[in-house]
Protein backbone atom coordinates (compact mmCIF):
# COMPACT_ATOMS: atom_id res chain seq x y z
CA UNK A 1 0.00 0.00 0.00
CA UNK A 2 1.22 3.48 -0.85
CA UNK A 3 2.35 5.79 1.95
CA UNK A 4 -0.13 8.63 2.20
CA UNK A 5 -0.07 12.21 3.39
CA UNK A 6 -3.69 12.25 4.49
CA UNK A 7 -2.71 13.80 7.81
CA UNK A 8 -1.42 16.84 5.87
CA UNK A 9 -4.55 17.41 3.84
CA UNK A 10 -6.11 20.88 3.90
CA UNK A 11 -8.99 20.97 6.37
CA UNK A 12 -8.09 17.67 8.06
CA UNK A 13 -7.33 17.68 11.77
CA UNK A 14 -5.01 14.68 11.64
CA UNK A 15 -7.66 12.18 12.75
CA UNK A 16 -9.92 12.33 9.74
CA UNK A 17 -8.92 11.19 6.27
CA UNK A 18 -9.33 13.06 3.04
CA UNK A 19 -11.04 10.62 0.69
CA UNK A 20 -9.71 12.55 -2.29
CA UNK A 21 -6.31 10.96 -1.63
CA UNK A 22 -7.93 7.51 -1.86
CA UNK A 23 -9.25 8.46 -5.29
CA UNK A 24 -5.83 9.80 -6.31
CA UNK A 25 -4.17 6.59 -5.08
CA UNK A 26 -6.28 4.64 -7.59
CA UNK A 27 -5.25 6.92 -10.46
CA UNK A 28 -1.57 6.72 -9.51
CA UNK A 29 -1.79 2.92 -9.32
CA UNK A 30 -3.37 2.82 -12.79
CA UNK A 31 -0.57 4.88 -14.39
CA UNK A 32 2.47 4.03 -12.28
CA UNK A 33 5.33 2.72 -14.40
CA UNK A 34 3.73 3.72 -17.69
CA UNK A 35 5.51 6.16 -20.01
CA UNK A 36 3.95 9.63 -19.94
CA UNK A 37 2.04 8.96 -16.72
CA UNK A 38 2.60 12.37 -15.15
CA UNK A 39 0.26 14.49 -17.26
CA UNK A 40 -2.81 12.21 -17.01
CA UNK A 41 -2.21 11.81 -13.26
CA UNK A 42 -1.95 15.59 -12.84
CA UNK A 43 -5.14 16.06 -14.86
CA UNK A 44 -6.93 13.59 -12.60
CA UNK A 45 -5.48 15.18 -9.46
CA UNK A 46 -6.64 18.61 -10.59
CA UNK A 47 -10.11 17.24 -11.27
CA UNK A 48 -10.19 15.69 -7.80
CA UNK A 49 -8.75 18.65 -5.86
CA UNK A 50 -9.85 21.44 -8.27
CA UNK A 51 -6.23 22.67 -8.38
CA UNK A 52 -2.72 21.37 -7.69
CA UNK A 53 -1.45 22.63 -4.35
CA UNK A 54 2.14 21.85 -3.38
CA UNK A 55 1.16 18.95 -1.09
CA UNK A 56 -0.73 17.25 -3.94
CA UNK A 57 2.20 17.74 -6.31
CA UNK A 58 4.51 16.19 -3.68
CA UNK A 59 2.08 13.31 -3.23
CA UNK A 60 2.01 12.65 -6.99
CA UNK A 61 5.82 12.82 -7.11
CA UNK A 62 6.15 10.19 -4.37
CA UNK A 63 3.47 8.01 -5.93
CA UNK A 64 5.10 8.05 -9.36
CA UNK A 65 8.62 7.91 -7.88
CA UNK A 66 9.64 11.22 -9.45
CA UNK A 67 11.28 14.30 -8.07
CA UNK A 68 8.98 17.03 -6.78
CA UNK A 69 10.81 19.53 -8.99
CA UNK A 70 9.94 17.53 -12.11
CA UNK A 71 6.25 17.49 -11.15
CA UNK A 72 6.34 21.21 -10.31
CA UNK A 73 8.03 21.96 -13.62
CA UNK A 74 5.26 20.26 -15.58
CA UNK A 75 2.54 21.78 -13.40
CA UNK A 76 3.79 25.32 -13.93
CA UNK A 77 4.70 24.89 -17.61
CA UNK A 78 1.26 23.97 -18.91
CA UNK A 79 -1.46 26.61 -18.71
CA UNK A 80 -4.22 24.07 -18.11
CA UNK A 81 -2.83 23.26 -14.66
CA UNK A 82 -3.46 25.61 -11.75
CA UNK A 83 -1.64 25.91 -8.44
CA UNK A 84 -4.36 28.13 -6.97
CA UNK A 85 -7.98 27.24 -6.18
CA UNK A 86 -10.30 27.46 -9.17
CA UNK A 87 -13.97 28.27 -9.18
CA UNK A 88 -16.75 25.98 -10.27
CA UNK A 89 -17.11 28.26 -13.28
CA UNK A 90 -14.04 29.46 -15.13
CA UNK A 91 -14.73 32.65 -17.04
CA UNK A 92 -12.27 33.16 -19.87
CA UNK A 93 -12.32 36.47 -21.69
CA UNK A 94 -10.66 36.24 -25.09
CA UNK A 95 -7.97 38.87 -25.56
CA UNK A 96 -7.11 37.92 -29.13
CA UNK A 97 -6.82 40.83 -31.55
CA UNK A 98 -10.45 40.85 -32.76
CA UNK A 99 -11.87 40.55 -29.24
CA UNK A 100 -9.46 43.11 -27.83
CA UNK A 101 -10.30 45.65 -30.55
CA UNK A 102 -14.04 45.07 -30.09
CA UNK A 103 -13.99 45.76 -26.34
CA UNK A 104 -12.93 42.68 -24.40
CA UNK A 105 -11.22 44.95 -21.87
CA UNK A 106 -14.58 46.52 -21.01
CA UNK A 107 -16.03 43.04 -20.48
CA UNK A 108 -13.26 42.26 -18.02
CA UNK A 109 -13.88 45.53 -16.15
CA UNK A 110 -17.58 44.70 -15.82
CA UNK A 111 -16.93 41.13 -14.66
CA UNK A 112 -14.40 42.38 -12.09
CA UNK A 113 -16.97 44.89 -10.83
CA UNK A 114 -19.77 42.30 -10.69
CA UNK A 115 -17.72 39.60 -8.97
CA UNK A 116 -15.43 41.76 -6.86
CA UNK A 117 -12.31 39.99 -8.13
CA UNK A 118 -9.49 40.73 -10.57
CA UNK A 119 -8.16 38.65 -13.45
CA UNK A 120 -6.49 35.53 -12.08
CA UNK A 121 -8.59 35.47 -8.92
CA UNK A 122 -11.40 33.27 -7.64
CA UNK A 123 -14.45 34.46 -5.76
CA UNK A 124 -14.40 33.67 -2.01
CA UNK A 125 -17.26 31.16 -2.47
CA UNK A 126 -15.15 29.39 -5.16
CA UNK A 127 -17.98 29.82 -7.64
CA UNK A 128 -16.10 31.87 -10.30
CA UNK A 129 -12.53 32.26 -11.54
CA UNK A 130 -11.70 35.01 -14.03
CA UNK A 131 -8.92 34.57 -16.59
CA UNK A 132 -7.78 36.18 -19.80
CA UNK A 133 -7.34 33.80 -22.71
CA UNK A 134 -5.63 33.96 -26.05
CA UNK A 135 -7.66 33.68 -29.23
CA UNK A 136 -10.28 30.95 -29.01
CA UNK A 137 -11.02 30.98 -32.74
CA UNK A 138 -14.42 32.67 -32.59
CA UNK A 139 -13.29 35.99 -34.08
CA UNK A 140 -16.57 36.50 -35.94
CA UNK A 141 -18.32 36.61 -32.56
CA UNK A 142 -15.94 39.14 -31.00
CA UNK A 143 -15.80 40.03 -28.20
CA UNK A 144 -16.16 36.56 -26.74
CA UNK A 145 -16.05 35.01 -23.30
CA UNK A 146 -16.38 31.42 -22.23
CA UNK A 147 -17.86 30.05 -19.04
CA UNK A 148 -16.41 26.56 -18.83
CA UNK A 149 -17.46 25.13 -22.22
CA UNK A 150 -20.20 27.68 -22.96
CA UNK A 151 -19.31 30.39 -25.51
CA UNK A 152 -20.92 33.83 -25.32
CA UNK A 153 -20.25 36.19 -28.23
CA UNK A 154 -20.94 39.66 -29.61
CA UNK A 155 -21.13 40.92 -26.04
CA UNK A 156 -21.44 44.31 -24.48
CA UNK A 157 -20.65 45.07 -20.84
CA UNK A 158 -24.36 45.51 -19.99
CA UNK A 159 -24.96 41.81 -20.82
CA UNK A 160 -22.48 40.58 -18.18
CA UNK A 161 -24.86 40.67 -15.15
CA UNK A 162 -27.40 38.51 -17.00
CA UNK A 163 -24.77 36.00 -18.08
CA UNK A 164 -23.37 35.71 -14.55
CA UNK A 165 -26.91 35.30 -13.12
CA UNK A 166 -27.35 32.11 -15.19
CA UNK A 167 -24.40 30.52 -13.37
CA UNK A 168 -25.13 31.89 -9.89
CA UNK A 169 -28.27 29.76 -9.53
Amino acid sequence: MMTTVKDRCPGCDGNEQDERYDELDKVIAEYKGKPGALIPVLHAAQKIFKYLPEEVQDYVARGLEMSPSEVYGVTTFYSFFSTTPQGEYKIGVCMGTACYVKGAGKLIEEIEKELGISVGETTPDEKFTLVQTRCIGACGLAPVLTVNDDVHGRLTPDEIPGILAKYRD
